[in-house]
């Protein structure tokens, strides 16, 4: 008995041993793996901008001047809507501020559905801060009103001053008014609309295509599933037995994971010294030196001052000091193949600073030795 004890569990370890190692070896590509719905959108499924123009109330003595006349114009307007007859040259406004009003329409949104709204001048108010948005009108592209939107404007900022002085925080003629805008129009349903769906990658890829149709297909065991129209699109065509369950099978197909191929590519600010560098970055062998030459320039003007009773004159006379520097980089060698680790090295090893990284990526690839793309912000 106690030999078959024995064997159980010299049979359990091997297998959570076993189990410990395969997971440390699946762990590499588990870890470039991404979901498919964080690498891809399905076509149609994409959010809506909105825009309108309105008036922010309320304002302390901070709105639009006189000199600007459309907030004005406007006012009378909202008031004749209303029912109050006004004469335009009687009013003097102060406290009024003409502002654009914009939104961003989420796919799938329903009726009463609340939007944050963003709030901006277009005349010369000094500050929104305090003021009261009144009811905008919010339109899409295609002139239809979807939102309307009114509150109070936050803009967590101030604006004060006097005619010698001013103090202000932040950005004062821009607000938001949080949850401030009511959906009223929805838009077309395009999953129940479509017998096929279509799935749009955020970055077109070739090799990503395909390993996302593959693993779709793989997935739902169907080879019909999944079919690539190019390097951007893949053609979804549901299974049978997810007729009428169309957003089960997006939900599962979105939760699956694909490992996205990335372009060799390195990537370069000039003005902030900021270098990314693709994984996939290599580099044929080529030597690398690397010295700065510094050249100190000091302009010091001394008096000559004459001998007494010699007759001369007091004249100042420029001595200029030039101090000219040169640090001797080495050589360092970087072997075909390199990966960006190996660079990186290499180019430490010379002690390069980031602005001098961009000019030696430049010239290793004049060279012919980067075989990646290099792109300068």
């Amino acid at each position: 008995m106690r030999d078959v004890k024995r064997e159980k569990i010299a049979y359990t370890m091997k297998k959570f041993a076993l189990t410990i190692v395969l997971g440390f070896l699946l762990l590499p590509a588990l870890a470039h793996a991404s979901r498919i719905k964080d690498v891809a959108a399905l076509d149609g499924v994409r959010e809506n901008q909105l825009i309108g123009y309105g008036l922010v109330v309320g304002l302390n003595n901070s709105g639009d001047s006189d000199q600007a006349k459309v907030q004005t114009q406007s006012l009378v307007n909202a008031l004749e809507r209303m029912g109050v007859t006004v004469n335009r040259g009687d009013l003097t406004i102060k406290n009024v501020a003409a502002v654009m009003v914009t939104a961003t329409l989420p796919p799938f949104a329903k009726q009463g559905t609340k939007l944050d709204v963003l709030v901006s001048s277009v005349g010369d108010a000094k500050s929104l801060a305090g003021g009261t948005l009144l009811m905008t009108p919010l339109k899409g592209a295609d002139s239809l009103v979807y939102a309307v939107a009114q509150g109070p404007v936050l803009t967590n900022s101030f604006s004060y001053g006097g005619q010698a002085a001013t103090a202000q925080k932040n950005h004062p003629t821009a607000g938001r008014v949080p949850e401030g805008a009511l959906v009223e129009r929805e838009l077309p349903n395009v999953l129940a609309e479509r017998s096929k769906l279509r799935l749009n990658l955020n970055r077109a890829d070739f090799t990503t295509a395909a390993r996302i149709a593959a693993t779709i297909n793989e997935a739902f065991k169907d080879n019909g599933v999944a079919v690539c129209a190019d390097a951007g699109t893949i053609e979804l065509q549901p299974p049978a037995r997810y007729s009428g369950r169309t957003v089960e099978f997006v939900a599962e197909l979105e939760r699956l994971d694909v490992r996205p191929d990335t372009p060799a590519r390195v990537v370069m600010n000039e003005r902030t010294g900021t270098i990314v560098m693709g994984e996939n970055v290599r580099i044929a062998t080529v030597a690398i030196s690397h010295g700065n030459l510094t050249l100190l320039i000091k302009e010091r003007p001394e008096v000559s001052q004459p001998p007494p009773l010699s007759g001369g004159e007091t004249k100042v006379v420029p001595r200029t000091t030039i101090k000219v520097t040169e640090e001797t980089g080495g050589l360092a060698l970087v072997r075909e193949g390199a990966t960006i680790s190996d660079v990186v090295k290499a180019l430490n090893a010379l002690g390069v600073s980031p602005r001098d990284l961009i000019g030696i990526m430049q010239a290793i690839k004049a060279a012919g030795a980067l075989q990646a793309e290099l792109t300068i912000l």
